[in-house]
């Protein structure tokens, strides 16, 4: 079934290398993303047209945009027409950041307008400050609706590093797609193989960091 080229040489490692290479783009992008997403998030939610303008053109843009088209232009157009030589990495580290921002900021602003007024209303009758009903009445609504949709977030961003390899990027993919044209002759159903212990090594990935949020959900909930 094609499990057999992987353990031919270093094959396995050489795949385990390229995931370590995959999640830590896609972890970085997403620190970054978290931290500067849940700032604009908060800054969208006030009631100022000039900024809700200017989110709303980012928004529309990274919606619009495939992240394909993304990274081609922050890696092959930002050096030839600036004159920067960025990596192949600092570019998708650039483009996932700039996605993840953008959504991670609307989930925030989300959470934030779907919090009624009465709640606020409700702190300041029982004697709260402002920044104590933030802290102990606002806060943990928000939180508890987005730990699931930042985790979906964090889940596709990971997934979708699959795609740097169209820059040069040796991840995980790449070193499959190298692993199945290696074998093409001594073992023609390489690609099966090679592409299933991908998924395996992705569902890895992807599971505990799952279960993490099933186990957050839980714990803001008591």
């Amino acid at each position: 079934m094609g499990f057999e080229v992987l353990l031919k040489g270093s094959n396995l490692i050489r795949l385990l290398e390229g995931l370590a290479v995959a999640l830590k783009i896609s972890l970085i992008s997403v620190a970054i993303s978290i931290v500067l997403g849940t700032i604009l998030g908060v800054i969208m939610s006030m009631d100022n047209k000039v900024i809700k303008g200017i989110t709303r053109v980012y928004l529309e843009i990274v919606r619009i945009m495939p992240q394909l088209v993304l990274l081609f232009i922050v890696y092959f157009g930002a050096t030839k027409v600036m004159g920067i030589n960025i990596s192949a990495e600092a570019s998708s580290v650039i483009v996932f950041s700039f996605w993840g921002i953008a959504e991670m900021s609307d989930l925030v602003r989300g959470a934030l307008k779907g919090i009624p007024a009465i709640q606020y209303e409700s702190g300041i009758a029982l004697g709260l400050s402002p920044v104590q009903t933030n802290i102990y009445v606002i806060i943990p609504q928000v939180i508890r609706r987005l730990i699931p949709l930042s985790i979906n977030l964090i889940t596709r961003m990971i997934k979708t590093t699959s795609l740097i390899m169209m820059i040069g990027i040796v991840e995980v993919l790449k070193v499959g797609q190298q692993i199945i044209e290696a074998n093409r002759n001594s073992s023609p159903n390489a690609a099966f193989g090679v592409f299933l212990t991908i998924f395996v090594l992705y569902f890895i990935a992807c599971w505990p960091i799952s279960r993490f949020s099933k186990y957050l959900e839980r714990k803001w909930e008591t």
